[in-house]
């Protein structure tokens, strides 16, 4: 049977970022920090990614705000001026090349999204070919471009992109190589399917999530 492409060195895990660098303005306040269940996004996400990562790191501009076990390590963008996730990508790029030299690729997800699936970094893995194509997952026809897999040798030709590009459409640079797409079923809950990258942008969406973690929860036993 055809196997993915894996990280050298790495045949099961990959390292891992979470992007948490946006400026939350819809939210009114830091996302990463808002409470689900008792809990922050942010750890909901760590809890969920670090089963599927060799190492994780977070991408943040608040970097003094933030405090993780030493494992976790926490860095800003490298290219300034909050020109958006592509951004956040590099820096995951960068960070992922410095701790883990023989990776091929660097996974990323948000931090403002704590449903995806647990399966999702695996299943993304498999799905590439070649050593420059990006893994990309989706939920029927919608694309989900930073829930992803990079390859770590695109930094230069990215950070070329940011500086050069005026609209930074995280589309538009995927659509310029080689993407392996994934797509993802809904979570089938008591309540009815959900959308696994259901994200939380605003306190409404927020109160949506608290309504469905007990079903999630319950539905992933």
């Amino acid at each position: 049977m055809t196997t993915g492409y894996p990280a050298a060195g790495h045949s099961d895990h990959l390292p891992g970022v979470i992007l948490a660098g946006g400026r939350s303005s819809r939210m009114g306040s830091d996302k990463s920090a808002r409470l689900l269940g008792g809990v922050s996004l942010l750890q909901h996400v760590i809890e969920r990614f670090a089963p599927q990562t060799s190492i994780i790191g977070v991408n943040s501009n608040i970097i003094d705000k933030l405090d993780f076990a030493p494992t976790i390590a926490v860095f800003a963008d490298t290219v300034p001026g909050h020109v958006g996730p592509m951004a956040g990508v590099l820096a995951a790029m960068r960070q992922a090349r410095a701790q883990t030299p023989t990776a091929s690729h660097v996974a990323t997800v948000p931090t403002d999204t704590p449903f995806f699936p647990s399966d999702l970094v695996v299943r993304l893995q498999a799905a590439i070919r070649e050593p420059d194509e990006i893994a990309v997952a989706f939920s029927g026809e919608t694309m989900h471009p930073v829930f992803a897999l990079w390859p770590i040798a695109l930094a230069d030709a990215l950070e070329t992109w940011l500086i050069t590009d005026e609209k930074r459409r995280v589309r538009s640079f995927i659509e310029r190589h080689p993407m392996a797409a994934v797509t993802f079923a809904p979570l089938d809950t008591a309540d009815g399917p959900i959308d696994p990258f259901f994200n939380i942008n605003t306190p409404a969406d927020l109160e949506t999530a608290e309504r469905w973690l007990p079903l999630i929860r319950e539905s992933e036993r």
